[in-house]
């Protein structure tokens, strides 16, 4: 079941990227930045192996167990060889974490994303593949725990700083420039263009993270009008 939303320049739609992604004409969108599944199970509780975390709460520490994100099938396989060519077949440009997961030719320009993370079993950095010819970059941006940067909400196993996203927009790409995220998850690069005044189109075909990501950019939209 498929469905299109559209408030300013954010349009939306629920559905599968390989049966939307062709009704855009070749070379339409300025740049793809994008997380597409890897196919390592990220969907299916994996989380909850993992360390909660310690709070100071009152006059004692209390524990919070990882959160419990649901089983989806989002991240059974990766992201199909046809998919990752609509993602070029659309864009000038291309940004796609977890390129070190695809067949995707050289590139000297990588984005590091250091997690400031510590002693845990989360994976220090991330990295996105990138379509630009400059050297390699990173970004801090701590994103476990009690200490991690900001106070940004998560609802998705694999979901990205805004924080994160605005840094690649305004590193990358112009304001005003048309992106779009085919593996939209959350919608946190549909909010991190509302922020930073670029167009977006944004692709999910899970309906639960579909409506999370029209609330979260309706909410960033709402502010950006407060501000004016």
């Amino acid at each position: 079941m498929s469905e299109t939303w559209q408030a300013g320049d954010v349009t939306l739609y629920l559905g599968d990227c390989l049966e939307i992604l062709p009704t855009l004409e070749a070379g339409s969108v300025d740049a793809v930045v994008t997380d597409p599944p890897y196919g390592i199970g990220e969907n299916s509780k994996k989380n909850e192996s993992r360390g909660g975390v310690t709070k100071f709460k009152g006059s004692r520490n209390k524990y919070y167990p990882p959160k419990d994100y649901g089983i989806y099938n989002w991240d059974n396989i990766p992201a199909s060889s046809e998919q990752i060519k609509e993602l070029f077949r659309v864009s000038e440009n291309q940004i796609i974490f977890g390129g070190n997961y695809f067949d995707l030719p050289p590139t000297p320009c990588w984005i590091v994303w250091d997690k400031v993370n510590g002693q845990n079993d989360f994976a220090d950095c991330e990295l996105a593949w990138t379509s630009f010819k400059s050297s390699i970059r990173k970004v801090e941006w701590m994103w476990n725990g009690m200490l991690r940067k900001g106070n940004e909400e998560r609802f998705h196993p694999t979901q990205k700083p805004a924080g994160v996203m605005r840094w690649i927009l305004e590193k990358y790409t112009h304001e005003g420039d048309l992106i779009c995220d085919p593996f939209m998850g959350s919608g946190t690069t549909g909010v991190a263009c509302v922020q930073t005044g670029r167009k977006f189109i944004g692709i999910e075909i899970e309906p639960k993270y579909f409506e999370i990501a029209k609330k979260r950019i309706q909410q960033a939209q709402l502010q950006i009008r407060m501000e004016i």
